[in-house]
């Protein structure tokens, strides 16, 4: 498979050596900054799909090329999805992870259920159709932050089967049980079936 490159619709560059990592050498994630966009896309609707599908479809329109986004988000069981698709701004505008940390402890303090789960929508415009590949990791919110690798709610959210906290692990530790890495192997299978048709 000869490598594609994929503008990936986000300027946060964590995401983008996350889903590098994840991909592989397969495709080439390029990011906006350096695909020379300068613009910061809204997020305005209520559900992950609806917000990942605006980010691509605005960098499509725009450079008229293949290009994928994702909008990630931690949901709370016993807080009825919580902060779910306001993951990045759930303490306001400003995107403080440990303000939203604090916010979502605080909130939790008084519940024994911490179950939670990363959910990742990536939505993919290939040859100016949408595909979207979804991945969910579970897992429990800590009662204390632990670990200094990563961002967001890494430090207090605990992946099943592990005993370190995401923020505990090194990027190819996490990458066994992450979300965007499990949404980009869907994202990998598809590229990989469409070169072999192409």
């Amino acid at each position: 498979m000869k490598r594609t490159r994929l503008i990936f619709a986000t300027n946060n560059q964590n995401k983008v050596e996350e889903i590098q990592a994840a991909i592989g050498n397969h495709v080439e994630v390029v990011s906006l900054k350096q695909a020379g966009i300068d613009i910061d896309i809204p997020e305005p609707h209520d559900t992950l799909e609806a917000n990942a599908s605006e980010k691509s479809t605005v960098i499509n329109r725009l450079t008229r090329l293949s290009c994928f986004s994702e909008d990630t988000g931690l949901e709370v069981y016993s807080l009825n999805g919580e902060p779910g698709v306001k993951s990045a701004r759930y303490a306001g505008d400003e995107k403080s992870f440990s303000k939203n940390i604090e916010k979502l402890l605080e909130k939790l303090k008084d519940h024994s259920d911490r179950r939670a789960r990363f959910r990742t929508v990536i939505s993919l415009i290939w040859q100016e159709k949408e595909y979207q590949f979804e991945g969910i990791c579970e897992g429990n919110i800590l009662t204390d932050a632990r670990g200094s690798q990563g961002f967001g709610y890494d430090p207090v959210f605990q992946p099943l089967g592990s005993g370190l906290s995401f923020a505990e692990m090194t990027l190819k530790e996490k990458n066994r049980y992450s979300h965007r890495k499990k949404a980009a192997d869907k994202l990998v299978i598809f590229l990989q079936d469409r070169a072999q048709t192409d």
